[in-house]
């Protein structure tokens, strides 16, 4: 298990491609999910993306700094589960926000989105997938840096990429994650992950063949 740490991690990942890591506010002991998740900022067609953004509560001032030396013009919540902090995207930058079509009760945004749903092209270039696990998560294909951005259907846990477990697996959620091999992304970047957010084609290739993850 990660050790919670106020420290905010902003990495590289490719060109117009960075993601930043920190603790997650709502997390506590007993959650299927670890305390450091992973939001991701992207370039593209003159757009610049945020993912399923997360405001670090300390630690943040390296962040904000690169965030309004190129302010982003759009955000996304590709997952019920990952509402966050997208309002306060909205209110800071004024970007265009993208959610899915539903939202939990008790999570809910305050602003309202534009829906997305599989196979849309979002402004910029980005492309809604479907990853059938029936969570209404919608991952991003990035075709400029040939990276797909996953919200929870897919986990790293001690040091292997796994697909998170649903009661579809076999039937709906396999079939469709291989369908994606027919992408020719490079590499994935998950936000729950035990140690490396960001996992190659291999590593892809292999959770198909791994058990599920079941939590």
């Amino acid at each position: 298990m990660q050790s919670v740490t106020s420290r905010v991690e902003v990495r590289d990942v490719g060109t117009g491609l960075w993601i930043w890591r920190a603790e997650h506010h709502r997390w506590k002991p007993g959650d299927d999910w670890q305390p450091i998740v992973t939001s991701t900022y992207v370039e593209s067609g003159g757009e610049r993306l945020v993912i399923d953004p997360l405001v670090p509560k300390t630690g943040a001032a390296e962040l904000w700094k690169r965030l309004d030396d190129r302010p982003p013009t759009m955000a996304a919540v590709i997952i019920p589960d990952h509402v966050r902090d997208i309002d306060e995207f909205v209110r800071r930058y004024r970007v265009r926000a993208f959610g899915p079509r539903l939202f939990w009760p008790d999570d809910l945004p305050k602003n309202k989105l534009e829906m997305i749903e599989s196979d849309m092209v979002l402004p910029g270039g980005f492309v809604a997938l479907y990853e059938g696990r029936g969570r209404l998560e919608t991952p991003l294909w990035l075709p400029e840096q040939r990276v797909i951005v996953f919200g929870d259907g897919l986990t790293e846990r001690g040091g292997d990429l796994r697909i998170w477990g649903s009661p579809w697996h076999e039937r709906r959620a396999l079939p469709a994650m291989r369908e994606l091999l027919k992408l020719p992304f490079e590499k994935v970047i998950i936000s729950h992950a035990d140690r490396e957010p960001v996992h190659n084609r291999v590593a892809f290739e292999r959770a198909l063949e791994l058990p599920p993850w079941e939590g």
